[in-house]
């Protein structure tokens, strides 16, 4: 290497030589700002800036709109059985001006001197004011008192219910009653049921084992909670082959052929409860030695329980007859004459001349004359001759009017075809022009 040579090698080499040097401190200084920025990305607090307004600055959330934070206290509460709204608020401590203020706001929503209970929720902020009261006095019975910048306004609440048409099926084991409870049912469908059925069957000799029914209901729900029944629709009850079916129709109930349930006479005098004895020529008699004919029959129910005529007639007696007790004999149609004995008392303005209606209480369920416990001796005689009211056949009911029949007619063939099948469906229906129309086929389960 010439010396010409060797100044340029070393020329080069001196300007190469800071020229690593600043891609090293670049690559340094690189390399640490972003340890730095991770740094801060993982420790520092996070902030989201708002968005960028596009028709011009930002104004703060109203307070509506804010989320509320939860200063207040709540209070909650049950009005014992015969207890009242403001012993159970005094109770619980609550300040007497708040509770009269309560009181005052309710009042001509609530008759206070009736409610039979009821549940309440007591709204306060941290310093004891009233901020709002919530009263149930039943699932549809839901009263607020709420203040606002005008004081306090009290109002009811709609409460939202729901209406399902029902098919209710089950099987007698022992009895209606029973068979009812074991499918989730209440003892009002079992009264309803049995009241329609009250001209075709006596549920207290005509009930077997192995019977089924099927009923067509309205049940009203407020969100899953059941509240009551509605209207039955269609019911049909079954022995072997034989069917006794019911349609409604304009608040009444026929057969298949278009012919009233409703006939001259009820198959019993009370409404279904149990039986305790039946008809018999020969009975002992609980309380007189030897065996003695026994031309009535026994129906056992609670001291108090509504007695009803079994058909419309005149007040032939009523009054004490010896060992009958309190007793009141009607004439009836056709002949009849029926004997209600051991009453506990008679219904208001029964006496002798007075006319009733099918169906009307006549007097209550007792034990007095010659008798072991509370029971109804119900006699019937016609012509003079005791007859079994057990076995005795009645006239048939009316027929549908000329008129109506091609309507009722259409009604049947819709309730026939729901009460077709053996398990029960539970669908949301709505009524259009009175027939149920599957709008959401919705299986309520």
């Amino acid at each position: 290497m010439n010396d010409k040579s060797r100044i340029t090698y070393h020329l080069l080499h001196i300007k190469e030589g800071p020229k690593k040097k600043r891609r090293w401190l670049v690559l340094s200084g690189s390399l640490l700002i972003g340890l730095l920025a991770v740094y801060f990305f993982i420790f520092s607090p996070k902030t989201i800036p708002p968005p960028l307004s596009l028709t011009g600055p930002i104004s703060p959330p109203s307070k509506e709109s804010q989320p509320q934070e939860s200063h207040h206290q709540v209070i909650e509460g049950r009005i014992k059985e015969k207890g009242t709204l403001f012993n159970s608020l005094a109770e619980k401590n609550i300040p007497l001006h708040w509770i009269e203020l309560i009181i005052s706001k309710l009042k001509p929503y609530v008759n206070f001197k009736k409610i039979k209970g009821g549940t309440y929720r007591l709204f306060t902020d941290v310093k004891g004011e009233l901020l709002k009261f919530i009263f149930e006095e039943g699932p549809t019975e839901v009263y607020e008192i709420e203040k606002n910048p005008h004081g306090y306004i009290a109002q009811k609440k709609e409460v939202f219910l729901e209406t399902y048409w029902v098919k209710v099926v089950g099987e007698i084991r022992s009895s209606l009653f029973e068979a009812m409870d074991a499918i989730g049912e209440k003892d009002q469908l079992v009264i309803d049921f049995a009241e329609i059925l009250a001209w075709e069957i006596d549920f207290y000799k005509d009930v077997r084992e192995g019977d089924r029914f099927k009923v067509v209901v309205e049940k009203v729900y407020k969100g899953d909670q059941f509240i009551r029944y509605g209207p039955i629709h269609a019911v049909e009850y079954r022995r072997g082959e034989k069917k006794i079916k019911g349609i409604g129709y304009q608040g009444e109930y026929y057969n298949e052929n278009g012919v009233a349930l409703k006939k001259a006479f009820l198959k019993a005098p009370l409404r279904y409860n149990r039986i305790s004895s039946r008809f018999s020529r020969a009975r002992r008699h609980p309380i007189l030695d030897g065996v003695r004919p026994h031309f009535g029959v026994d129906y056992a129910a609670p001291i108090g329980t509504p007695i009803w005529a079994v058909a419309d007639g005149t007040v032939l007696s009523c009054g004490w007859n010896e060992g009958f007790g309190k007793q009141v004999i009607l004439r009836h149609p056709n002949g009849y004459m029926a004997y209600y004995s051991h009453l506990y008392r008679y219904s208001p303005g029964i006496r002798k001349g007075v006319r009733v209606r099918q169906k009307q209480i006549i007097g209550y369920v007792g034990s007095t004359g010659l008798s072991t416990g509370p029971h109804l001796d119900y006699r019937l005689v016609k012509g003079g001759q005791l007859r079994n009211p057990l076995k005795e056949s009645f006239p048939a009911g009316t027929p549908i009017k000329r008129e109506e029949k091609e309507e009722f007619q259409k009604r049947r063939n819709e309730m026939l075809a729901v009460l077709q099948g053996d398990h029960p469906s539970y669908r949301r229906m709505e009524m259009v022009e009175g027939w149920p129309q599957d709008v959401l086929g919705r299986v309520r389960q």
